[in-house]
């Protein structure tokens, strides 16, 4: 069985908003990736955004400089 890490997620309210986080985040090399959003977890369109947590303050300044529509932004468990 693979063993938990813990990511820094973003969720989003539509799936445009996933896809322009992904475009942001690959121009800017944010690491990460979309995935199903998880269970413990609820967001609107069904996807999120996975980082590693070191890279969680890079997200959140990369969200507010280009005004991504995200729904909230979670260090958890997966």
């Amino acid at each position: 069985m693979r063993e938990r890490s813990e990511k820094c997620v973003v969720t989003f309210r539509t799936t445009t908003g996933a896809m322009a986080m992904e475009r942001a985040c690959k121009a800017a090399g944010v690491p990460g990736r979309l995935i199903p959003v998880p269970r413990t977890i609820t967001a609107g369109c069904g996807m999120c955004w996975a980082a590693p947590p070191e890279a969680r303050e890079a997200v959140e300044e990369l969200v507010m400089e280009q005004h991504l529509d995200v729904d909230g932004i979670y260090a958890i468990l997966l």
